[in-house]
């Protein structure tokens, strides 16, 4: 090992799977696509691949038991493996499950756990078929893999954007992000005096959006309706501005993006504001939504407006002209990733 150490924080979470990962090349044919993407894509078949996936999350890092429920922890942690799947345009067939937990946690807490696995398996349809369990000193892992299959012409990778496509979210944003906001403030007033109970009225849908967030596999089937394959599509996981930045890397192009047209609900704009932040700056940072943002070509414009689950945020640029944030007042700002680091 080099007597030089750098600070992991220093790569950020994908400047480290780039560094660790260069050396590696695919050496068998049917692997078409290794890192990179939301799915690894395997040949499978003259017409369909088969897309893996793969996502771990650790108490204390990625969730709170102190608000989080095991029931809707073990549902996202399915849900948001499914959403890579959605985001190669593919569909989610099986999963497995590894799970490493100290003795604190009793049977029922898992059982508990898998009752929110069961039921996401059964909303998205997908088996669970293995995985693995092992003890741990402190607190819980749980790891999930996922498989799924697409047909080949249809796979969409975050390299497929083109100059002058329109860029697309599905939903609203930034509601995860004050339901986090909301649940982290309940739990600081909770420990100064467990006596009070939380205030969590009026804050129901943003408080789900962060515990119980859904796929959009139901996007998926309405473009496959609509006659509409994305050129390039990734999960918004880390903040709308991370995943334009990332499409805009994997396709060596740029991109102009609208504050005026970003969705966000009423409630997610008016309990930012309560928290003092800006609405938007929570949708293009905040993370956790899990919709899928894609671009299509103008030809594909009269198919998807008027869709109530999709919308037009701006347009693909060539890469020399950058990636700007146009605010309300039309003024070009650099686009900057400001999302959670998973190493800081």
């Amino acid at each position: 090992m080099s007597e030089n150490k750098t600070n992991i924080s220093e790569l950020g979470e994908f400047g480290l799977i780039d560094h660790l990962t260069s050396k590696f090349e695919l050496k068998n044919r049917n692997s078409l696509l290794g890192v990179g993407d939301d799915a690894a894509v395997i040949d499978i078949s003259e017409e369909e691949a088969m897309l893996v996936s793969t996502d771990l999350l650790v108490e204390g890092i990625h969730f709170n038991l102190m608000y989080m429920p095991l029931k809707h922890l073990g549902y996202k942690a399915v849900a948001v493996n499914v959403s890579d799947i959605c985001a190669m345009n593919g569909t989610a067939e099986q999963i497995t499950v590894s799970l490493a937990v100290s003795s604190r946690f009793p049977l029922e807490a898992l059982e508990e756990l898998y009752e929110g696995i069961h039921a996401a398996c059964a909303f998205y349809n997908v088996d669970l078929v293995g995985g693995d369990t092992t003890s741990s000193v402190s607190g819980l892992a749980i790891n999930i893999t996922v498989i799924g299959r697409a047909k080949k012409n249809e796979i969409t990778y975050r390299s497929g954007a083109n100059e002058f496509d329109l860029l697309v979210v599905t939903g609203d944003l930034g509601a995860a992000y004050m339901g986090l906001q909301v649940l982290e403030r309940e739990k600081e007033v909770f420990k100064a005096n467990p006596n009070i109970q939380p205030d969590l009225d009026g804050h129901d849908y943003i408080i789900e959006r962060q515990l119980k967030p859904e796929a959009r596999k139901d996007v998926i089937g309405f473009l496959k309706e609509l006659d509409v394959v994305p050129t390039a599509m990734i999960d918004i996981s880390d903040g709308l501005a991370s995943e334009i930045l990332h499409i805009c890397k994997a396709s060596k192009v740029g991109c102009y993006v609208y504050d005026e047209k970003i969705p966000i609900d009423a409630k997610t704009s008016m309990t930012a504001i309560d928290f003092n932040l800006d609405p938007g700056t929570c949708a293009l940072n905040g993370g956790e939504d899990y919709e899928l943002l894609f671009t299509v070509k103008q030809a594909d414009f009269d198919k998807i407006k008027g869709n109530p689950h999709m919308t037009v945020i701006g347009h693909i640029t060539n890469e020399q002209d950058g990636v700007y944030f146009i605010d309300k007042n039309g003024s070009a700002i650099t686009l900057r990733a400001q999302g959670w680091n998973h190493f800081d």
